[in-house]
C-alpha cells in the first residue's frame, strides 16, 4: 500500500518537526510546540516508522544484508563484509556503526511524541492508546535488535538533552524483561491485524510476535510458547501461508522449463496480496529519499545487477532432497544433477546454475560462453554470458530471490532504484518460535509437528517422522529455520544464540563461483543442527573458500562506535575490541 505513508511524509521532510530535530544518536528532539495535535502526533509516530526504514548497507535494507555475514550467504569481499566473518570488525566499521544510530534516531523520535501524549489538546484516549501503543512497541524492536547485536546498550525510557547524556549501559536481561512487559502492555490497545495499511504499521499479532522472539532468545521458552500460540489463535483466519504460485513446477528443472518466482509471497504483488505478511518496512517511490537499491545489487549482471550478495555452498548443500533425507542419505541424489529432486525452496529461494533468472540463463560457468535470452519474442535468443566473464559477478556462484521482483525488471533494466517493500515480520517464523520454544520445553507435542508440517507442506515436502525426540525435533526445526528464513536476516542471531556460531563461523565457507561439478564426498555428514560436515580436502578441489574466524567473548557482539565511546564517557567498549 504505497500511499500510506506518502502525504505524512511529505509533511514531515518539507516541515519543521521530529524527523529534522535529530541530536547525537543518544538525544531527542528538544522543540517546545511538538507535538500540538494528532495529526502532528501521527507525524512523528511516521517518522518513527520511516526511520526504521533508512537502516541499510550497500544500499540494501539491512534485513537482507545480515544473512549474507554468516554461514548461509555471502558478500562480495571488502572491509564492511569480511571483516564481520574474519572477527576483524572494528570500532569505526561503517556496518556496525549504522544500526545502532539508526535504532536510537528511531527511539529518540518514539520519545518526541511519547514524552509529551498526555499534554496533547484534543487527543481522545483511543488516539492516546492508538499513538502510544505503537510507538512503544517501534521503541521495544529498536531495543531488540540493539541488545542482539551490541549486548548491554543504554536504555532510554525518556527524550534526554545534552546535558545529561552520558547514559551507562543496561544489562542485557534488564532490557529484555522490559522489552516484554511494554510488549504486553502494548499488545491488547493494537488491532489484531493492520492489513488495511499494508501491515506496515504494528498489529497486535506483530506485537505479541516480537515478545515471543524475545522470550525466546532469552530463553523463557514455556513463556514463549504460551506468547506465539495466543499469537496463532489471535491471528488464525487472518494470517495464512500463501501457496507458491505455479512456477513452483519449475523447481529442480532447467532454464528451458521455466523461470521458478517467489513474487507473490515476496514482490510487490505478495506484499500487496499474501496473508502471510504480519509486518512490513515500507518503501514508497514518490517521496524523496524513502527508496533502497536492493534489486540492483542482488540481480545478475546480465539482469542489470552487481551481484553483491549470494547463498553459499553451505546453504545450497543443506537443502534436503523431496524424500525428505538429506544429500548423503537420499538415494534420489545425482551428484551429476545436483539441484534435481531437491527441496523446492532450493529454487523458490535462490538462483543457481542452469536455471533461469530474471529472464536469463544463469550460468557462472565460462563453459557458457552464449546464453538463452528469454525477454526475446517467440524462441530465445543468444547472448553473451556476462554471468561468467565480468570480473565482479558472483562471488559464491549463487544468487538470491527472494530480493528482487521480475516485475521491475521489465526489459532486463533496473534502475538501481526500488522500492519493493521488506518483510520484517512473517508467519512461518511465528509458527517455528512456537515450535522451538515448545521443543526446548521439551513438549512434544502434536502441535509441534504440525505447525512445522505445514510449512513443509507449502513446499511441496513430506511430513517429518512421528514420534521424534527432542534432539531429532531440534535438528528439523533448525533446518526449517535455515531454509525457510533463508535471506530474511535472522540467521546471524539464530546461531549466536544457539551457540554454534563457533563451530559454522571457525573454518571455512565453501564458494562456488566457477559453478563448477563436484562429487558427493565433499560432504561427509551433517551435525545435530542440520549443518553440512565438510570433508575440506575434497571440498577445496571444487570449490573456492572463504576462511572464516569466529572467536568466543568476543564476536557475541559487535563493537559499540568509536564515536559513542569519545562522546559518552560512561559507555564501556565490547570485550575484544
Amino acid at each position: 500500500m504505497k500511499n500510506f505513508l506518502k502525504i505524512f511524509l511529505l509533511a514531515i521532510i518539507t516541515s519543521c518537526t521530529s524527523a529534522d530535530m535529530d541530536l547525537e544518536p543518544l538525544n531527542g528532539p528538544t522543540s517546545g510546540t511538538f507535538p500540538a495535535s494528532y495529526e502532528e502526533g501521527k507525524m512523528g509516530l511516521f517518522a518513527a516508522y520511516r526511520n526504521l526504514s533508512t537502516l541499510d548497507a550497500a544500499s540494501t535494507p539491512m534485513w537482507h544484508v545480515m544473512d549474507n555475514i554468516t554461514d548461509i550467504g555471502y558478500a562480495r569481499p571488502g572491509t564492511n563484509y569480511t571483516s564481520p566473518i574474519t572477527s576483524s570488525l572494528t570500532t569505526t566499521n561503517a556496518l556496525a556503526i549504522k544500526p545502532w544510530e539508526v535504532h536510537y534516531q528511531t527511539i529518540a523520535r518514539c520519545h518526541a511524541v511519547l514524552d509529551k501524549l498526555d499534554g496533547i489538546s484534543g487527543l481522545t484516549e483511543g488516539q492516546k492508546a492508538e499513538l502510544g501503543s505503537e510507538l512503544r512497541f517501534i521503541r521495544a524492536y529498536c531495543y531488540s535488535q540493539l541488545i542482539e547485536l551490541y549486548g548491554d546498550v543504554p536504555l532510554i525510557k525518556a527524550a534526554v538533552t545534552l546535558e545529561n547524556a552520558n547514559v551507562p549501559r543496561t544489562p542485557v536481561a534488564e532490557i529484555q524483561q522490559f522489552i516484554i512487559n511494554e510488549l504486553g502492555a502494548v499488545a491488547p490497545q493494537l488491532p489484531i491485524s493492520q492489513s488495511q495499511f499494508g501491515n506496515v504499521r504494528a498489529s497486535r499479532i506483530a506485537a505479541l510476535m516480537l515478545k515471543a522472539r524475545v522470550e525466546l532468545y532469552s530463553k523463557q521458552y514455556a513463556a514463549a510458547a504460551i506468547t506465539s500460540k495466543q499469537a496463532l489463535d489471535l491471528g488464525a483466519g487472518v494470517y495464512s501461508l500463501t501457496p507458491f504460485n505455479s512456477s513452483v513446477n519449475y523447481a529442480g528443472k532447467d532454464h528451458t522449463v521455466g523461470e521458478p518466482d517467489p513474487s507473490n509471497i515476496f514482490g510487490h504483488s505478495g506484499f500487496a496480496n499474501s496473508k502471510e505478511w504480519i509486518w512490513v518496512a515500507e518503501y514508497n517511490m514518490n517521496v524523496p529519499g524513502y527508496l533502497h537499491n536492493q534489486q540492483y545489487y542482488a540481480a545478475s549482471r546480465l539482469g542489470k545487477g552487481v551481484c553483491y550478495w549470494g547463498p553459499t555452498q553451505n546453504l545450497i548443500d543443506s537443502y534436503e532432497m523431496t524424500d525428505g533425507l538429506s544429500i548423503i542419505e537420499s538415494p534420489l541424489y545425482d551428484e551429476a544433477n545436483p539441484f534435481k529432486n531437491r527441496d523446492p525452496r532450493l529454487d523458490m529461494y535462490t538462483a543457481r546454475p542452469h536455471s533461469r533468472y530474471l529472464g536469463y540463463q544463469f550460468e557462472p560457468n565460462t563453459s557458457f560462453a552464449k546464453v538463452n535470452n528469454y525477454w526475446s519474442v517467440g524462441a530465445p535468443t543468444q547472448v553473451t554470458n556476462a554471468d561468467a566473464t565480468n570480473a565482479y559477478r558472483s562471488f559464491s556462484g549463487y544468487l538470491w530471490r527472494k530480493v528482487v521482483d521480475i516485475a521491475d525488471f521489465n526489459s532486463t533494466s533496473v534502475s538501481g532504484n526500488s522500492d519493493l517493500n521488506v518483510g520484517i515480520f512473517r508467519l512461518p517464523e511465528l509458527m517455528l518460535i512456537y515450535a522451538e520454544a515448545k521443543i526446548e520445553s521439551n513438549d512434544l507435542d502434536n502441535s509441534v509437528y504440525d505447525v512445522i508440517n505445514q510449512i513443509r507442506a507449502r513446499a511441496k515436502m513430506p511430513a517429518l517422522n512421528t514420534g521424534m525426540s527432542q534432539a531429532q525435533l531440534r535438528k528439523a526445526l533448525r533446518y526449517e529455520r535455515k531454509v525457510e528464513l533463508a535471506n530474511d536476516g535472522l540467521r546471524w542471531y539464530d546461531i549466536r544464540r544457539w551457540n554454534i556460531a563457533n563451530n559454522v563461523m571457525n573454518g571455512y565457507l565453501y564458494l562456488n563461483r566457477n559453478a563448477n561439478n563436484w562429487t558427493k564426498s565433499v560432504v561427509t555428514g551433517f551435525d545435530e543442527s542440520a549443518n553440512p560436515i565438510y570433508n575440506h580436502s575434497q571440498a577445496s578441489v571444487y570449490f573456492s573458500t572463504q576462511e572464516v574466524v569466529y572467536r568466543i567473548n568476543k564476536d557475541e557482539y559487535w563493537p559499540i562506535p568509536q564515536s559513542e565511546m569519545d562522546a559518552n564517557p560512561s559507555l564501556k567498549q565490547n570485550p575484544g575490541y
